[in-house]
């Protein structure tokens, strides 16, 4: 996002929002999902006490699907390359982990496009 430590750790700039506050474990292809139920019970309670939000970005392909529900399309892939259709207010990327490196070097589009405008828009709501 091409911010300094403290602009990401000002609680007036970002906050972190985890579909579960409890680590499932590690399954075949990654992590294990978030538990059932979490997520529709908190975040909607979280959410209110974050009346200014200008920009929520959605990491991963569960919290895609969770926020965007049927606005999501049929894969992380194609809603990440979608992206602009949920601007101004949501962008979708894929999770920056070393395990999605891959993902990111057959997908240039990602680098090229969609983290530009990742940092475009996060300077323009902290600046």
């Amino acid at each position: 996002m091409d911010v300094t430590r403290d602009q990401f750790y000002d609680p007036h700039n970002f906050a972190v929002l985890p579909l579960d506050f409890y680590f499932p474990g590690k399954g075949q292809g990654g992590d294990l999902p978030p538990r059932k139920g979490f997520a529709d019970k908190w975040l909607p309670q979280l959410m209110a006490q974050l009346p200014a939000v200008q920009l929520t970005v959605l990491i991963g392909s569960y919290a895609q699907q969770w926020y965007l529900g049927q606005r999501a399309q049929r894969t992380l892939t194609a809603t990440v390359a979608h992206y602009a259709d949920y601007l101004p207010d949501v962008l979708p990327i894929v999770h920056p982990s070393p395990r999605n490196q891959a993902w990111v070097k057959h997908h240039p589009w990602f680098s090229t496009q969609v983290l530009p405008e990742l940092r475009n828009r996060v300077h323009m709501v902290i600046d």
